[in-house]
């Protein structure tokens, strides 16, 4: 077999509920409590989170966590919902747009509508892109 490439053809499909559960119930959900664990139980060793908004990468589970430390710290509360997603099972892929609510320490609430493009490898996230309505809040954390 080749390399692997984001959405190449001749992957075996995943039923379509795979999809909407690691997105919403395993990844956010994990998000959202702070659980660090869950997150990264997503993300395969060598995943790279591209948030394309700033043109930031985060390369592998540990740049990843990095930038995950620094988000559960900056941030007092995190939430997504209000999800749609479009799932690609042919391609091991699932785009969803979503509100984020998050409050920064000891600021005010703000709102973003965001764009994720996840493609799954090996049941787990390869590349995952992120597009954020303002400015980028997935800094990068001390590796």
């Amino acid at each position: 077999m080749t390399d692997w490439t984001p959405g190449m053809a001749g992957q075996v499909a995943l039923p379509y509920p795979f999809y909407i559960d690691i997105v919403t119930k395993r990844y956010f959900d994990g998000v959202d409590n702070k659980n660090m664990t869950q997150v990264l139980n997503c993300f395969a060793p060598d995943a790279v989170l591209y948030e394309a908004t700033s043109d930031t990468t985060h390369k592998g589970r540990e740049a990843i966590r990095a930038m995950f430390e620094k988000l559960f710290a900056d941030f007092e509360q995190i939430w997504h919902g209000n999800f749609v997603h479009t799932a690609d099972p042919a391609s091991n892929a699932i785009c969803s747009q979503f509100t984020v609510l998050i409050t920064p320490n000891g600021g005010e609430q703000l709102r973003y509508e965001n764009c994720n493009r996840f493609y799954c490898k090996d049941r787990l996230f390869q590349d995952v892109t992120v597009y954020m309505s303002g400015d980028n809040l997935l800094k990068e954390g001390d590796v």
